[in-house]
């Protein structure tokens, strides 16, 4: 079992052995965090904190998560519900933003680093820890987030990560755990490993970061349903948004925190939200991963829609630019930078508007928009008057002569250049 690594701790905010004499670690229960709770007490000689959020995981246990954290050495185990906190501060903007990165991943896991990372810090002011320790690998993005979340929110801040560290690997850190009696969800038959809150649970590890393999879902992807195993029969689910905000669930008005997780147990009963992706991680590496985010994208699908039924061509184009972009900055670990609060700005403007009834369909895995109804819908059937909004057949010609002239000129030119270059000869 390896426990040296060559790493050198070249930055300035790497806490150093003898300087720390409590850490707040983040704890999850799983193999790495698991793990290191033992190992931050024999390496560094420091008291640990656990800290737990509730962020709505779908499968995770936070009592036995604290339970297990207390009996393998924390002088506290602290779990916050921030589902809440989580759902109107962080996962809203996303939903403005139609939330993606590199195709349907709805940046689960980013989001859920930015409120991890403000927690810690304060959580870490409150029991005076002299730093954090997270469980991120060396190779990954959230190493990324959680130290440069921290370090913008406390400057003065010290970071550990054993993982960068301890130089074992997964096998190694399974071995260590059978050592010294530290129960681990992952084994040498078990590869998998989930990071889980309510807007999705992201899968990696074993076959599933071999591009050339099918990943065996059905080994990991027990939360909900198969769209293979889903019902045959279709089921419409309802969403009012105002202001870009879902804020019912077929007629029920719930918070937003709630009306996820309910919505999770629906689309993920069909099958809704799987998604098999190789993304460009941050620090330069491709990456494969398979995510589960059922009412992720049901929200999303509708939000989209609707957003772009009651906006004009114009700011749809613009909206979907700044989106894509949007993505990548959550992803790429800039949420609490200037450039995110300005997107956030124009998106908090776009969304004034998107307020009304989405009809969604669910089926085998996908989720179809088939009905919309707001007040400030601009389809020409969506006015008051019962014949719609009276189009003026006689100006299309006009429109089509004006709107077409410069490619029609484009053309006559191009002639007019080959006819010119044939006399010539």
């Amino acid at each position: 079992m390896k426990t040296k690594t060559n790493y050198i701790k070249a930055s300035s905010y790497e806490a150093k052995k003898g300087e720390v004499q409590k850490v707040l670690l983040l704890y999850s229960g799983g193999l790495d965090t698991s793990v290191m709770l033992k190992w931050i007490q024999d390496q560094y000689k420091a008291q640990v904190v656990a800290l737990t959020l509730d962020i709505g995981q779908q499968k995770d246990d936070l009592a036995a998560i604290a339970k297990k954290a207390l009996t393998f050495g924390a002088v506290e185990a602290i779990t916050l519900d921030c589902k809440e906190e989580f759902a109107d501060d962080f996962l809203a903007k996303g939903i403005k933003a139609n939330a993606h990165y590199q195709g349907n991943y709805h940046l689960s896991t980013p989001m859920g680093r930015a409120i991890v990372a403000k927690v810690a810090v304060e959580m870490a002011k409150k029991y005076g820890a002299d730093a954090i320790a997270h469980g991120c690998t060396g190779k990954g993005n959230d190493q990324v987030r959680i130290e440069g979340y921290a370090l913008t929110l406390n400057p003065k801040i010290k970071i550990i990560a054993p993982v960068r560290e301890w130089g074992m690997d997964r096998n190694d850190e399974i071995a260590y755990a059978q050592k010294y009696g530290i129960p681990v969800p992952a084994s040498i038959d078990f590869p998998y490993s989930v990071d889980d809150n309510m807007w999705g649970m992201t899968w990696e590890g074993g076959e599933i970061e071999d591009p050339g393999v099918i990943s065996p879902i059905e080994k990991f992807l027990t939360t909900y349903t198969l769209a293979q195993n889903a019902p045959n029969e279709p089921e419409l689910v309802k969403l009012t948004f105002e202001k870009g905000i879902p804020v019912a669930l077929n007629g029920q008005a719930m918070s937003l925190a709630t009306l996820i997780g309910k919505l999770n147990v629906i689309a993920g009963a069909h099958g809704v939200g799987v998604v098999h992706m190789v993304e460009d991680r941050l620090v330069g590496v491709k990456d494969v991963g398979v995510y589960e985010l059922p009412a992720a994208h049901v929200i999303i699908e509708a939000h989209k829609a609707l957003e772009k039924y009651v906006s004009t061509q114009k700011l749809n184009q613009l909206k979907d630019e700044t989106d894509i972009k949007w993505g990548y900055l959550c992803y790429s670990a800039m949420w609490y930078d200037p450039v995110m609060q300005s997107i956030n700005a124009f998106n908090d403007f776009v969304n004034q508007k998107v307020t009304g009834e989405v009809t969604v369909k669910l089926l085998k895995g996908k989720a179809d928009v088939v009905a919309m109804k707001s007040p400030y819908g601009l389809a020409h059937t969506s006015f008051t008057n019962t014949d719609g909004y009276k189009f003026n057949v006689n100006a299309s010609a006009g429109f089509i002569e004006i709107y077409s002239l410069q490619m029609k000129l484009a053309r006559l030119a191009e002639a007019e250049a080959k006819r010119v270059n044939q006399v010539g000869k």
